[in-house]
């Protein structure tokens, strides 16, 4: 596993090796060993699967049901974002994003205290994440994707996402961790 920090430090991109010869390819999408690396315990798995242009996000969970997040796609691309919404942190509003694909083999974890969300490059894309705790739905809130305070760039004109996302508050209106 290699792991890569990005522009904030405790987002990061993990690369496993993927071994390909004429049948096709083999890897290991994740272990409990590297789990504990990150020193982290995964409890639930989620899939999902959207169309070209579909943005989910940007999700997290309140406290003590705050999720931290291992993301990686199986089929297609996406466009993947954490946001970090902790007000004591020097990184406060600011995000990382990064390109996962089924062709680049990466992978991105963030940590609690993270607002997540990813925008579909490929006609289809299918995600696979990882969980630190399981979803608990009075505790789910979200930022809206488009908050002109983040001025993330996300790579797709014709943007679709649900009515629910698009009513998520700003991030100076959201309740922040």
């Amino acid at each position: 596993m290699k792991i890569t920090k990005t522009r904030i430090p405790e987002v990061l991109l993990i690369e496993t090796p993927k071994f390909k010869d004429e049948r096709g390819y083999f890897m290991e999408i994740s272990k409990d060993s590297d789990a504990k690396d990150l020193g982290v315990r995964f409890v639930q798995d989620n899939l999902s699967c959207s169309k070209q242009g579909v943005l989910r996000g940007l999700h997290y969970q309140l406290p003590p049901f705050a999720q931290g997040k291992l993301v990686r796609v199986l089929k297609g691309a996406v466009w993947d974002v954490a946001v970090d919404i902790r007000k004591s942190s020097p990184t406060f509003g600011k995000w990382a994003g990064a390109e996962l694909s089924e062709e680049n083999n990466l992978a991105l974890y963030l940590p609690e205290g993270f607002a997540h969300g990813f925008v579909v490059l490929s006609k289809e894309a299918l995600v696979l994440y990882k969980a630190t705790n399981e979803y608990h739905p009075e505790s789910e809130r979200g930022i809206r994707w488009n908050d002109p305070a983040l001025s993330i760039n996300w790579p797709v004109k014709n943007i679709f996402t649900s009515d629910k996302d698009s009513a998520l508050p700003l991030l100076k209106d959201a309740q922040a961790v």
